[in-house]
């Protein structure tokens, strides 16, 4: 297949599109490079059937492709609270666009949404029929909003074009690639006991999350992007092992035998409290889940920082 990756220099982005070429697929990666690295894709810079177009996703794109994978937004809470109109308009305006190009070629389209689109869950766990607990007008809205504003123009593609949609929302991923400066729970904490800063934890810690390595994640995508059931679907994607904020700084402390001190800081407005998926679905459609285990993923992930 032909596929365009919107997105594919960020850090999910890359290792789908190089998880895509691998499985023998023409790959289109689309990215303006605000918040993604030619960098995380250096390794496919010369091969054959991989093309980048340095753009963004919010202008008009003409291009033939088998499937479209809309991966491009700022994503994390530095990023977007940076870039909160580019964000609002990746997801609106470049959702727009991008299911442009999948109805004209009658490709299917696959949404990276998110599980902010839950908010501040007073479910636990997440299950895709939840409709969230979301604040519309707080300092994350930018990001949670114009997510789900990109999960109602999608499905409304598929019903008023019969558009194949395929939406996913995905819980917290770490691994190789997320930027130093991403200001993520994985990365901060790395970094800070790597350099033997204080960690900071915000609130007590005793927020819950739960991490899905990667591999595993972009596993999900591409059993997404093909299957016949995952279509007009809307599939949690992420690891269902919850533990608390504080719980993986002690984690990460201990692997790198790091002197950091725990320290603790106001908790952000709006910063959810509990985050788990159902994963049910994606069971039963996808025949998926993960099976990286937290601390084999974090020794990958450390290895990486440090070279």
């Amino acid at each position: 297949m032909k596929i365009l990756v919107t997105g594919g220099a960020g850090f999910i982005g890359s290792h789908l599109c190089e998880r895509l070429v691998e499985e023998g697929h023409e790959v289109w990666c689309l990215d303006n490079l605000c918040t993604g690295s030619l960098e995380n894709l250096k390794g496919l810079k010369e091969h054959p059937r991989f093309r980048f177009i340095l753009a963004d996703v919010a202008e008009p794109l003409t291009l033939e492709v088998d499937a479209v994978a809309h991966l491009a937004s700022p994503a994390s809470p530095v990023d977007y609270q940076r870039l909160p109109v580019e964000t609002m308009m990746a997801n609106s305006v470049g959702t727009y666009q991008a299911l442009e190009v999948a109805r004209k070629n009658g490709a299917r389209f696959l949404l990276a949404s998110t599980s902010e689109v839950y908010g501040d869950p007073l479910k636990v766990p997440q299950d895709e029929e939840y409709t969230g607990n979301v604040n519309p007008v707080g300092p994350r809205a930018c990001y949670d909003e114009s997510k789900r504003f990109a999960e109602a123009l999608t499905s409304t593609y598929r019903r008023l074009y019969g558009t194949e949609t395929v939406i996913l929302r995905i819980f917290n991923t770490y691994g190789p690639r997320m930027r130093r400066e991403d200001g993520r729970v994985v990365p901060n904490f790395i970094q800070q006991a790597l350099a033997g800063e204080p960690i900071t934890v915000y609130g007590d810690g005793s927020q819950t999350r739960s991490f899905c390595y990667v591999d595993d994640l972009v596993e999900g995508i591409c059993l997404a992007l093909r299957s016949e059931r995952a279509v007009g679907e809307v599939i949690n994607l992420g690891h269902d092992r919850r533990l608390t904020v504080l719980e993986l700084a002690h984690r990460i402390r201990e692997m790198l035998g790091s002197a950091s001190r725990i320290t603790f800081m106001p908790l952000p407005r709006d910063d959810p409290r509990r985050r788990k998926p159902d994963l049910t679905r994606a069971r039963e459609l996808l025949g998926w889940e993960p099976s990286t285990a937290l601390e084999e993923g974090l020794r990958r992930t450390v290895e990486w920082f440090q070279k």
